[in-house]
């Protein structure tokens, strides 16, 4: 693992592999850079994969004079594109890690872009008489708001009944399953650190990145699960239709974790965009 600093004192853990042009992997909320591995097993003969353990994740306490929220993640994605001298990379990122990636080009552009990779995901999480596309297609403010009472109180039972009473029919067999009941989920989520992971979460919940769409100059590759835990097709299409240039691929039967359902599949379907794309890169200036 190497690390970077970042101007208000975060280490920031990043795992390094491959050599190539540059791939950026995101990981999703409450998990670390271990998610991406089958990916980055499959592309680093081909890429150089940098995969990092965000803010508040990872196992790593917290060490930053600012909160873990997503405007810092971006922040600190900046950073980290600096301290490796990046520039013309694919940024992929999945559920909060496609958060991350949209607050960073409201923030600093695509200049420094050549793709970018979505994974189930929308751009606003919470519903609406406007908007039905965030989680569940069914969650106001006021459900938000008990959803972090709850995780307050008793954060692995509030994070795998998330998971498990979702839109996804294996998610939910599998939650009231006595054989199984997601105990995978709940060990890991005991090993975790709630405090950090609340802040970041009402981070993600108040923000509204569908403004940004638009403004993505880079070709856009979708990935999405047809069985989500959490979002649909529709979604994606959404996000697909928003987008300049946009590319959507559904995967039947994969749930919110797509590149994990078919990690094989993704890693070629992620390897081939990345082919697809303008690499050569550009000077860096003041680097």
């Amino acid at each position: 693992m190497q690390q970077v600093e970042t101007d208000d004192g975060e280490i920031i853990h990043v795992a390094v592999g491959g050599s190539g042009p540059p791939i950026v992997l995101l990981h999703e909320w409450a998990s670390n850079h271990r998610v991406w591995k089958p990916a980055a097993r499959a592309l680093e003969p081909r890429f150089t994969v940098y995969r990092w353990d965000a803010r508040g994740h990872g196992g790593h306490t917290p060490q930053g004079r600012e909160p873990p929220t997503v405007g810092r993640m971006a922040e600190d994605l900046h950073r980290m594109l600096d301290h490796f001298g990046l520039d013309r990379v694919l940024l992929a990122g999945h559920s909060m890690g496609a958060l991350v990636a949209w607050e960073y080009i409201a923030r600093h552009g695509c200049g420094r872009l050549a793709g970018l990779g979505i994974i189930d995901q929308s751009p606003q999480l919470v519903t609406d008489a406007t908007w039905r596309l965030g989680i569940y297609y069914d969650w106001p403010r006021e459900r938000d708001a008990a959803f972090v009472a709850d995780l307050r109180r008793d954060f692995v039972e509030t994070v795998v009944r998330l998971v498990g009473e979702s839109r996804s029919a294996a998610a939910r067999a599998r939650y009231t399953d006595p054989a199984d009941g997601l105990w995978r989920l709940r060990a890991f989520m005991a090993a975790a650190d709630p405090a950090p992971l609340i802040t970041v979460w009402q981070s993600l919940t108040a923000a509204d990145w569908r403004p940004v769409l638009p403004r993505i100059t880079v070709p856009v590759l979708l990935v999405y699960g047809s069985d989500s835990n959490f979002y649909g097709a529709e979604t994606g299409e959404f996000v697909r239709d928003a987008v300049p240039d946009g590319r959507l691929l559904v995967y039947p039967g994969a749930d919110h974790s797509p590149h994990l359902a078919e990690p094989e599949r993704f890693a070629a379907d992620l390897a081939a965009f990345a082919d697809s794309l303008a690499w050569p890169a550009r000077p860096a200036a003041g680097r």
